[in-house]
């Protein structure tokens, strides 16, 4: 079912235009994605002009194209409960997040991983939709997008990029030119390229050689194809890595709830949410985070703790 052609983006709306170009490239091979980074587009963009009728007729477009995916895919758990599309945005985001970090790492710098980086910050926008952000993601996405403004502005100066988490520093990535010729964000419509730029000067400046971040060693076997790959630029292709599985707590063996443990709603609502996140990561074959969390949620449900 095609979903419901969007008329020009009023420019009041222009801060939601990348991640709706985000939902259009995913629509096909991740609508769940898909469904969440219109929602996104559809909640900021109230909150910025729902009164002008020019905004207003967009949004109502914008309304339609996600009703019709609702139906499109009402089956689907990830649209009906917000705590299984949240693990699955989640996760998703973390997977071109360690792609891009991966690459970084391996001083493999190319326009793939560029905005892989910058789509994983857009993503973690996206999960804004339910709640707010963890300071974990948080960091992430001011990490990713300084990345990817540092490594352009690199590659375009002809430097040499420094691979991975180094001090951050005052970086634009003006997205619209360096993705001249792509598709815009409503069907069969060319739009100009804008004078939207990120600022990465915009986030504090601050050292990030201790900012946790997953290993790149650690990325997905199956990496993100969001741009086209003929780039220009060889890259070795990247080989499943070893994953480093957790080892199974000892005293969930033994533990044992003696029959006084009262569970909440709260509590079951967290195991499951730990149920949920870890069938989303073996999507992506993360068997790693598919443990923490299974054992998380074992550990709640026998002792009442976490």
């Amino acid at each position: 079912m095609a979903a419901p052609a969007l008329p020009p983006l009023p420019p009041p709306l222009k801060s939601i235009q990348h991640h709706l170009r985000t939902a259009q490239e995913l629509d096909k091979r991740e609508p769940v994605v898909a469904y969440y980074c219109r929602l996104y587009a559809m909640q900021t963009g109230m909150k910025i002009d729902s009164k002008t009728p020019e905004c207003r007729k967009f949004l109502s477009k914008l309304m339609d194209q996600l009703e019709a995916m609702k139906k499109q895919f009402g089956d689907n758990e990830a649209i009906t409960q917000e705590i299984v599309g949240s693990a699955h945005v989640e996760n998703y985001a973390l997977k071109m997040f360690l792609y891009a970090d991966n690459e970084d790492r391996a001083g493999q710098f190319h326009k793939n991983m560029i905005k892989s980086f910058y789509t994983a910050s857009l993503l973690i926008d996206v999960l804004t939709v339910f709640g707010e952000l963890s300071e974990e993601n948080a960091q992430h996405r001011k990490y990713a997008r300084w990345k990817a403004a540092y490594i352009h502005n690199c590659l375009k100066n002809g430097e040499t990029p420094q691979p991975g988490p180094i001090g951050m520093e005052g970086e634009s990535f003006d997205v619209e030119k360096e993705e001249a010729g792509s598709s815009s964000v409503h069907s069969g419509t060319t739009q100009p390229a804008s004078s939207s730029t990120y600022e990465a000067n915009n986030t504090p400046t601050s050292n990030y050689t201790g900012i946790h971040i997953p290993p790149g060693a650690h990325a997905p076997a199956n990496t993100p194809a969001e741009v086209p790959h003929n780039t220009g630029v060889t890259s070795n292709t990247i080989q499943p890595a070893p994953q480093n599985i957790p080892l199974v707590d000892p005293s969930l063996y033994s533990a044992q709830s003696g029959g006084e443990v009262r569970l909440t709603p709260e509590d079951f609502a967290r195991a499951q949410k730990y149920c949920k996140y870890a069938g989303s990561a073996l999507q992506y074959e993360d068997v790693s985070t598919a443990v923490q969390n299974l054992q998380k949620a074992l550990k709640l449900l026998i002792t009442g703790r976490e």
